[in-house]
């Protein structure tokens, strides 16, 4: 396995294990974040802040996590699908009443000096609307 792919695979299992801690010692302290639907933010300071938003509204995991590694290791891509639960009303969406969901993601990645240093994250919010609109 490409220590690119190992390092995306790390992430993910961090995610999905609850271990916000471990993901954070993955990335970069620069690291550049596109959230779908969203605005760049820069930094840890910025992803802890995203990742505490997102743990108090939605309880998500990942499954049939593929992860794709270029000749040079310094980009990526991940597809999966999220599983979850919408937890507490994000706002400008829907009202949260506990709805469960399952969409396809998927992410693209930069890799430098063996840390994460950009995450970019697309999936349909017009279908996860519906899901939880339902």
């Amino acid at each position: 396995m490409h220590p690119t792919e190992a390092l995306i695979r790390r992430y993910y299992a961090a995610f999905n294990a609850g271990d916000r801690a471990a993901m954070l010692a993955l990335l970069h302290d620069q690291v550049a974040h596109d959230p779908n639907q969203g605005t760049r933010r820069i930094g840890k300071q910025a992803f802890t802040q995203f990742l505490a938003r997102m743990d108090g509204a939605y309880a998500e995991q990942l499954e049939d996590i593929v992860v794709m590694v270029d000749a040079t290791g310094t980009r990526a891509a991940a597809e999966f699908t999220v599983v979850g639960r919408y937890l507490r009303t994000d706002e400008g969406l829907p009202e949260a009443r506990g709805q469960t969901y399952r969409i396809p993601a998927g992410a693209f990645l930069a890799v430098e000096g063996a840390l994460i240093s950009r995450i970019t994250t697309y999936y349909n919010l017009e279908d996860w609307i519906a899901q939880v609109s339902a």
